[in-house]
């Protein structure tokens, strides 16, 4: 049975699970920068896009990267949110205060993957999580958690295992947290907590579609442009600060993952899924690779 949506409450600790139904054995983390893994945490994002699907679902760790953002990417996401979310009518939302780096943040619970012209159709859900498809394959995310203390930690690209001394020490810092519009994500087989991934809509996107206002479509414009950045050239940039420090950006034309599958089994030392190629050009390219990584093949599982 699927557990609790999108309200306010701590999800209990679970075990997440590979898209293939099968026990995911660890605590799966990903390595966002900001604003955008703070905005998750804090129940704002709702939507993780990336430029392949999802190998897990269930808890999935959200640690912020090195990279200190620029003020005006802020201002670009938050001005983002307040457009999207008015569209909704809502007109108040509490931003984070600060957005720290090199941190684990908290935790959502992934309970599914579309792809971006699914979920813009999606008359089932809130305009404001339907405006936030701009991405290949796009994460669907609930129950976001907070740590109250971040945890400094380094990361690695892709979906890596969380170090068991950090996992434990930080489900006992986790707050739930309210974001301004709480969504839970229905399911198109109610008995198949497996059931919402790409394909599984069915739709006519000729009435679905959305009519973006000028103010929302700044808005996106905005929001792209913030993501533009993250480039191959700002890659080769920080090519040196890369080799210094592991939660550096290392972000190179977007792909899906591919390669034989496998699971991590070690908990004690960071591992991670891997790509063939490389991963998405978007606002949350992850960090260097981890020298203990394993092959997935998450293409394949939602097919």
């Amino acid at each position: 049975m699927r557990r609790g949506g999108g309200g306010f409450g701590a999800a209990p600790h679970s075990t997440s699970s590979s898209t293939d139904g099968r026990p995911y054995h660890g605590n799966p983390c990903l390595t966002m920068h900001q604003p955008w893994a703070s905005l998750l945490v804090h129940g704002i994002k709702r939507v993780e896009g990336r430029s392949w699907p999802t190998p897990i679902t269930g808890r999935l760790w959200i640690h912020a990267a090195s990279k200190v953002p620029d003020p005006d990417t802020i201002k670009a996401m938050e001005d983002f949110y307040r457009e999207i979310y008015a569209v909704d009518g809502i007109t108040h939302i509490n931003f984070p205060q600060h957005y720290p780096v090199s941190r684990l943040l908290g935790c959502v619970e992934v309970v599914g993957c579309l792809r971006s012209q699914e979920l813009v159709c999606w008359e089932h859900v809130p305009q404001s999580v339907r405006l936030e498809g701009l991405t290949e394959f796009c994460w669907l995310c609930e129950n976001p958690q907070k740590l109250v203390v971040p945890f400094e930690m380094r990361g690695y690209q892709g979906v890596y295992n969380l170090e068991r001394r950090i996992h434990d020490g930080a489900v006992r810092g986790l707050t739930p947290v309210q974001g301004p519009l709480p969504v839970k994500f229905p399911l198109p087989d109610p008995r198949d907590r497996f059931s919402l991934r790409p394909g599984s809509l069915t739709f006519d996107a000729s009435k679905s579609a959305l009519q973006k206002s000028p103010t929302v479509t700044a808005a996106i414009a905005g929001a792209r442009a913030a993501a533009t950045q993250f480039s191959k050239k700002d890659q080769n940039a920080t090519s040196s600060e890369t080799r210094a420090d592991s939660n550096s950006s290392n972000d190179n034309p977007s792909s899906i993952v591919q390669g034989t599958p496998a699971y991590l089994q070690n908990q004690n030392q960071p591992s991670t899924f891997r790509s063939s190629a490389a991963y998405s050009q978007n606002p949350d390219a992850e960090p260097r690779r981890s020298p203990r990584s394993l092959d997935y093949e998450a293409s394949n599982r939602w097919r």
